[in-house]
């Protein structure tokens, strides 16, 4: 895929250049809570700016049904890239009406924009052809030019991300390229030990990744909710932590490969369990309990590793050449229930290897645990689109970015 890099070198002053960004930033009301995402769309709007490009950045924000809703309004993360940009960005209240016409044609060289919410319109995530098409067309008539910089919504056949690119000369941003590299070190030519951190909620999110990491792995450490599903499938007690009964079969049968394949498969030996899930807002303390992993009373759940997997997880890391982590031990958004997350966190930092951290809720724990950014290899913008690359996906949004 052509970079921006080249279309840097063929020249953009004057030109209109659509930025598809992931601005997709958690809020409270009006307030951004984590502005990483903002961040890392910045080198592409930087650069695209200082050359004298008018910059149209486009972007989702959570989950509207097509139509204008005023909670995922783009206008605080509009906000926010002006903050961080030290510069006035223009804001277009709709996506390909007339405040979005008007806006696009009243930037200067150098100037940037945002319109609103991309899904404010039905078309962007359509699953008709013709109506995402239409959506496009629209949106094409914005710009000269594409620039995909949105890793995080890549695994989407979105129209802003799918279709939009076929319609315009396109290349990828500073961020996708970066996120692709990085990705490919995790598939291509792999330096071992390698060691793949899998936890989060549910299992059935990350069968798909399983699979194929068994076959690339030398590691699997598995934590967080989906670790008491792994804990039944060996017929341990697992009281009332989650657990999705029907993923047994498969994770049994995933079992069974890790140990024919020699891949070491490792689960919690203890956690920490309580008798109810905790208050998130509160915050109050718990008193949780340590229990091994195979004595989990019947009226507890389990709600982070334990002090000896941690001591376990550690050991583990320690030797690795490549790691990818993916998903908290715990709940860590809860201060007792986020030392196994944060024991990790921590076990990345200190490993000599290649360190990624696959977005999501990890990156978010490494954010809100206090920890410094740049003491890990690489942290991803898109947990969804890391997973699905490295189960060996075609990404929508990649291919599209390809001639």
């Amino acid at each position: 895929m052509k970079t921006i890099d080249e279309l840097l070198s063929e020249g953009v002053a004057g030109k209109r250049v659509f930025v598809r960004a992931d601005l997709n930033v958690p809020l409270s009301g009006a307030a951004i809570t984590d502005d990483g995402r903002i961040r890392a769309v910045l080198p592409t709007v930087r650069a695209l700016s200082e050359a004298g490009a008018r910059v149209v950045v486009a972007s989702h924000l959570g989950r509207p049904k097509g139509a204008p809703d005023p909670a995922f309004s783009l206008a605080p993360a509009a906000a926010r890239l002006g903050e961080l940009l030290a510069a006035d960005v223009a804001f277009a209240t709709d996506t390909v009406g007339e405040s979005a016409g008007s806006t696009v044609a009243g930037l200067a060289d150098g100037q940037v924009a945002v319109i609103e919410n991309l899904r404010f319109n039905a078309g962007e995530t359509s699953k008709d052809d013709a109506e995402r098409g239409e959506f496009a067309d629209r949106l094409a008539a914005l710009a000269d030019v594409y620039v995909g910089d949105g890793f995080g919504a890549v695994h989407r056949g979105h129209a802003s991300v799918l279709d939009l690119p076929a319609r315009l000369p396109h290349y990828a941003g500073h961020l996708i390229a970066t996120e692709v590299g990085v990705l490919r070190k995790l598939t291509d030519d792999v330096k071992r030990p390698y060691v793949v951190v899998l936890g989060g909620a549910k299992v059935s999110d990350k069968l798909a990744v399983i699979d194929r990491l068994l076959g690339k792995a030398d590691r699997l450490l598995i934590g967080g909710g989906m670790a008491y599903t792994f804990l039944k499938a060996k017929g341990y007690e697992v009281g009332r932590s989650l657990l999705q009964e029907d993923q047994i079969p498969a994770v049994q049968e995933y079992l069974e490969r890790a140990e024919k394949n020699g891949v070491e498969l490792v689960l919690p030996v203890d956690a920490l369990v309580s008798g109810e899930f905790p208050d998130l807002k509160a915050g109050a303390a718990t008193h949780p309990t340590t229990v091994a992993a195979d004595a989990i009373p019947a009226d507890r759940l389990g709600l982070d590793i334990g002090p000896e997997s941690r001591k376990l997880y550690a050991s583990k890391l320690a030797d690795a050449a490549t790691v990818f982590w993916n998903g908290p031990m715990g709940v860590f958004e809860h201060p007792d229930y986020a030392e196994g997350t944060k024991v990790v966190a921590q076990a990345l930092i200190d490993s000599p290897g290649f360190t990624v951290v696959g977005g999501g809720d990890s990156a978010a724990a490494v954010r809100t645990l206090g920890f410094d950014e740049q003491a890990f290899g690489h942290i991803s913008t898109g947990g969804g689109a890391s997973l699905e690359y490295l189960e060996g996906k075609t990404l929508p949004g990649l291919a599209a970015l390809e001639d």
